[in-house]
This record gives C-alpha cells, structure tokens and sequence, in this order.
C-alpha cells in the first residue's frame, strides 16, 4: 500500500495537507491546524456520525452531553 505522501505533490510553504470526504469548516482547519505537525506531509481525514478516521486510525467522537 502506497502512502499518500508518495502521491500528492508537496506545496512550497506547505504547513500540512488533508484529503477529507466533508468539506472543511473554519472551525475544523483551525482544530487540524492544532492537531497535525507543521512537517509539510498528507493526512486523509473521513469523518463519520461516530468516529473519525485519520490517517486509518480510528477517532470516536466524544458525546457532547455525556459530561466527560
């Protein structure tokens, strides 16, 4: 299986990249902009109703009214 950094081109001043099947709010690049190292490299982002997958890693979504 081939990393998606040997696909996509690298951007000049590139902070990061992500390939997402929603598109992106303000609110959720800002949240990525924390998340992801600012080393240039792709990061594929599916977002489901329970989780998240980034990067094939498995995300679940916190219940905003569970308290925790």
């Amino acid at each position: 299986m081939r990393d998606i950094n040997d696909i996509l081109p690298r951007i000049p001043n590139m902070r990061w990249g992500a390939l997402t099947n929603r598109p992106p709010t303000n609110q959720r690049i800002r949240e990525m902009n924390r998340l992801f190292p600012h080393n240039g490299r792709w990061h594929t982002v599916f977002e489901d109703r329970d989780y998240v997958l980034v990067d094939g890693r498995p995300i679940r979504k916190a219940d905003p009214s569970a308290g925790t």
